[in-house]
């Protein structure tokens, strides 16, 4: 018997309220919205295959970044190209993000969205061709 058909449908995002973080990510991304009721949201990308979906627990705890033996671990972040570290960086902070205190590289800042988890923002260094 061969694998059976599998297809990645999306990742989930918990948080202690679900819809919060979904409107975060909307703003942020620009996605739109599949399903939105108490507890659960999902988000689209407009005219792609991309999408995130939000869960409410209110047992959530947020990672700690970086890792810390004994404390709550990030298994998943996304990474968000952007045109500009700075102006992007400005916008993130306005819609809610917090920048981390440790930054592990020149071209990429991390933050952490209105729920604790990292997400980073990043630019193609000049030496990299596309």
């Amino acid at each position: 018997m061969g694998a059976p058909r599998m297809a990645l449908s999306g990742v989930v995002f918990e948080s202690t309220d679900a819809n919060a973080l979904a409107a975060f990510y909307r703003t942020l991304l620009g996605w739109d919205v599949g399903v939105d009721k108490p507890g659960w949201s999902t988000l689209r990308e407009p005219g792609g295959s991309g999408k995130l979906s939000f869960s409410g627990d209110p047992a959530y705890v947020p990672p700690v970044w970086p890792a810390q033996p004994g404390q709550p671990q990030m298994q998943v972040h996304l990474d968000i190209q952007v045109e500009d570290l700075d102006e992007a960086g400005k916008y993130v902070i306005e819609l809610g993000a917090r920048l981390a205190d440790f930054q592990p590289q020149e071209y990429v800042r991390v933050y952490f969205d209105p729920a604790g988890h990292p997400f980073c923002l990043w630019v193609m260094p000049p030496d990299i061709s596309a």
